[in-house]
């Protein structure tokens, strides 16, 4: 689902603007709709973050023939953004409390925006290609606050998944080697 909305907001939104969508998050707003913080590329390597509405309205269609009066509808998706910031004017990221599962943040600009995304390991996900963003393109350290680090700069062990792998295969392997060795074996033999 995810992959198809980013395709559609690419398309619709982001290709006309000459931009590239990065990452982005599902939030909650108080307004109808859906609503989504996006982040993206443009061709001079300008990072920006927007927030997306999607707006669905049914739109009625007449039909294929002459003599039919009929009219279908079709559910057809509105995009616009609401909201446009540049990633150099984000000066902090508060996470609010490291310690708690909270799917809130706040976005420092000029002026504070409260986000709540729809879970925390969203949350970290887009805080994550954030960094990653801000450190490719505007060459400096993303200012963070209130953060698990471990889920934000994954350490060596939880990033060579090769390793992970082979150590899980040969637990398993262990393991099943001490149930069948604790299985009763029959003497009639």
């Amino acid at each position: 689902m995810s992959s198809l909305l980013r395709e559609e907001m690419q398309r619709v939104l982001f290709r006309p603007a000459k931009q590239r969508l990065v990452e982005f998050i599902e939030i909650e707003e108080p307004s109808h709709g859906r609503h989504f913080l996006c982040v993206s590329v443009a061709k001079g390597k300008v990072v920006q973050l927007s927030i997306v509405r999607c707006q669905i309205s049914q739109t009625p269609l007449k039909s294929g023939s002459k003599k039919s009066h009929t009219k279908r509808s079709s559910i057809q998706e509105c995009y616009r953004r609401t909201e446009i910031w540049s990633l150099q004017d984000l000066t902090l990221v508060d996470g609010r409390d490291a310690d708690v599962d909270d799917p809130c943040f706040l976005l420092h600009f000029n002026k504070v925006r409260t986000v709540t995304a729809i879970s925390c390991s969203a949350k970290y996900a887009f805080v994550r290609a954030l960094v990653a963003l801000s450190d490719q393109h505007c060459q400096r350290s993303l200012n963070l606050r209130n953060f698990d680090w471990t889920y934000i700069k994954p350490t060596s062990f939880y990033s060579n998944r090769g390793d992970c792998v082979v150590l899980s295969q040969i637990c398993f392997y262990a393991f099943n080697l001490v149930c069948l060795s604790m299985c009763p074996v029959p003497l009639d033999a």
